[in-house]
Formats: C-alpha cells, structure tokens, sequence
C-alpha cells in the first residue's frame, strides 16, 4: 500500500495540471480581493464530491471585506474511520497585481517544458493543488485511516492575511484542540522545510511643518525638508546599525540574516493630481510628510525594542532642527516564529523527503511572514511549517511558474506525512 499511495499521485499527473491550470484562471487579484468566492466554490465543488465537510466562512469586517470584495474562505474536513489527530493544508487563495514583462498569459495556465505559467503557480496555488491531490490519494488508498484531514483555501495572505487566517484562528479553526499538525504549502522548493519567519514592524512616520506661499519658503517650515533630515540620519546611524544585528534563525537568503528596513512609500505637500488633470502645483511649503516603513527583526530583537530604535532616530534629528515635530503610527506588528525541528510534523516531513528525494531536507526560516504568523500568535499551535513546491524567488515576478516534476514530488511527501501521522500502525 505505501507503494501504491506513490503510484496513485504518479498516476494523477494530468488531474494535478488540470486542477493547478483551473486555479490559475480564476483571477483572485489582491488588492482588491476579487473572485474570492468563485475559487472557494471551486474548491468545494472538487472536495465535496471525495467525502470532505465543507464550511465556507466569510470574514465580515475585516480589513477589505465589503459586499463588492467580500473576504471568503473555504474549509474542507474529511473525518478517518477513527479517532485521531487532525493534519491540516493551509494555502492562500490570492495572488498579486500581474505587472509587465511578461511572455506568458499571466491568468492562462500555460503548461510549456513541464512547466505551468502564471500569476500564483509558485505563490501559492500549485502547493495547494499539490495538497489536495496528497490528500485525494492518501484517503483513498488508507480510507481507514485516523483522525481527520483538513485542506483550507483562505484569503489576503499578500495582505497580511486577517481577512483569512486571523480571522478563522480567532473563530478556533487553528486551536490545539481541533488541529494538531499543519502544513502551508508556501514555494520553499520541495527539499526544504520552512520552520518559521522573521518579525515584522509596519509603522507610518509624519514630519509637520507649516504651509507658507512657496515664493517666500522662510515663512513657513518644509515637512519635506524635515523629512530629508530623518533620511540622512537613518542612512548615516540606522541601517549601519540593522546590518550589524545577525540571527541564529536559518534565514534564507543568507542576506536576510540580518534585521531589515525597507522604506515603503514616501509622500509629502500636495497631493498627486488625478489623472487627465492638466494644471501646475499652487506654490505652498508643504505642511505634512508621511513615509510608511517596513522592518523586518530577528527573533534576538523585541518589538519595543525595534520601535523604540526608531523613535532614537527621530529624536537624533529633533535635537538638531528646533522647529521639528513628528508623530509615529503603528500598522501593524507580528513577532518572529520558529517551530522547533524535533516537532512532529517536521520529523514526519523530514522523514517523507529523505524517502522521495533520496536527500536530508534543509531546514530555513523566511525572509518575510506568511499565514503561520496567526496560526501560532492567535491559535496557539506551534506544530506548522511551511513546505510545498515551488522556488521562492519566482514569487512574483513576471513568468511565474511551477514546475509539474515539483508539484509530484512535493504531493509525495505530503501524502507520506499523512500516512505517517494518521495511517494503520501496523
């Protein structure tokens, strides 16, 4: 039978392209958050059918969430013939804005040199496609098997995801009680297994200043130019300090290994004019400047402490322009997590590699959070990783792609961790 569960996703190659393609089409754009429901009904419609309980939760009142872009999720339940753990698939079902650059049809599923195509095939929908054709085969081939196998499809990950995972946490989808293992199939490549993730701090930083006429800039007080202070002073101390913070977290890339700012957005005095607008700017110092960051820290750091580095900063160029005033709004914070690699679900998974691959898995931690942020923050369950076909640095870019040998050998381990954890002991 263990050959046979192997066999049985061999076997699948074409329904797996198939299913990988049907996703692709769907246009599960985020922002805004379209066609939402459209893939979650898709999803019941495949899992229904194959014995899976089917809840469908929509996320009322979460960030986006209105009747235009409702935030739908769907959760798929097929209970064993006994009592058991639970093993659970969590993928993402939105994808990011298309951009330019590229040579396949971005929403087609193109399959070229056993390669499919498109916007979310590496991040993430063949991993989710991958899961379900695991768990079809696993239940099948073991339909006595133990516990209960649970495949989500939730939304806004891109996003931060409270419109998915947070929010089914919060309604005790992820408690310890329900769920004892999870798998994300994030692009982490088939021969690695994702333990956790880096922190991240979301903050906006105003700089005030006065408005004045522009052809007499002394009689009132530049935001802007206040603002390039607050640059200067953080390429001159902050970031040579962030490169100095190491991390014994196995980060990948290897550059990640340090903490991180990324300067996401800087606006200031008048705003864009709307497009088709053929005036000129009206001469005024401009009164308010705003830059959103984004700081990514090392499970070494706290987040006070991170918040607090950045408020020494502002205060550095406070003392040295008397007229200076600022103001600091927290996004949005999630500590670094990192599930421990004698856990149970990474023993099965590392066990499940070394068996289809041939080789040990490398064990990583992300550069950046995914959903298992909320899974262990709010539903408290600390055996997750992320594991799943894919190469990370695909994600997107023009020309995403997943490869189908990839998408095989991913589902191979998958079905072999559940045979693992909820298969005949005998």
């Amino acid at each position: 039978m263990h050959s046979r569960l192997l066999a049985e996703i061999e076997g699948r190659r074409q329904d797996l392209i198939a299913l990988t393609q049907d996703l692709i089409r769907i246009p599960t754009l985020n922002p805004p958050g379209e066609a939402y429901l459209e893939i979650c009904e898709y999803l019941a419609r495949r899992l229904r059918p194959r014995g899976f309980e089917i809840e469908m939760v929509r996320a009322f009142g979460t960030p986006g969430d209105s009747d235009k872009y409702p935030r739908w999720n769907v959760v798929a339940r097929k209970e064993g013939a006994h009592k058991g753990e639970t093993v659970h698939f969590n993928s993402h079902i939105d994808i990011v804005e298309i951009g330019s650059g590229w040579t396949f049809d971005p929403l087609g599923g193109e399959l070229a040199d056993g390669k499919i195509y498109g916007r979310g095939t590496c991040d993430m929908k063949g991993g989710l496609a991958a899961s379900i054709i695991a768990a079809e085969a696993f239940v099948d081939v073991y339909p006595d098997f133990s516990g209960a196998v649970e495949i989500s499809g939730t939304a806004d990950e891109e996003t931060g995801g409270f419109g998915g995972v947070a929010y089914l946490a919060e309604k005790g989808f992820f408690s310890p009680q329900r769920v004892q293992h999870v798998i994300i199939p994030e692009p982490l490549n088939k021969d690695r297994i994702c333990l956790g993730h880096r922190g991240v701090w979301w903050a906006e930083i105003e700089t005030k200043g006065s408005i004045a006429h522009g052809s007499m800039p002394f009689l009132g007080d530049s935001a802007i130019r206040h603002m390039g202070a607050v640059l200067t002073e953080m390429e001159a101390t902050l970031f040579p300090a962030l490169a100095e913070k190491r991390t014994a977290m196995p980060v990948v890339p290897p550059q990640a290994r340090q903490s991180t700012l990324n300067i996401n957005s800087i606006h200031g005095g008048q705003p864009e004019p709307e497009e088709g607008f053929t005036g000129f700017p009206a001469p005024v110092v401009a009164h308010s400047s705003r830059m959103i960051i984004d700081r990514r820290y090392l499970i070494e750091e706290t987040p006070a402490d991170v918040r607090q580095e950045m408020i020494d900063v502002l205060e550095r160029v406070k003392a040295q322009r008397p007229t200076f005033q600022y103001e600091i709004r927290d996004l949005w914070t999630i500590s670094p997590t990192m599930t421990e690699r004698d856990a149970p679900i990474v023993t099965a998974t590392s066990k499940a590699i070394t068996e289809v691959l041939g080789i040990d898995p490398a064990y990583v931690v992300s550069p950046g959070t995914y959903d298992q942020k909320h899974i262990d923050r709010i539903g408290r369950m600390k055996n997750c990783i992320a594991y799943g076909p894919g190469i990370l640095d695909l994600a997107h870019k023009p020309d995403e792609y997943v490869g189908v040998d990839d998408m095989i050998d991913s589902a191979k381990v998958m079905a072999l961790t559940l045979k693992d954890l909820l298969g005949p002991r005998h």
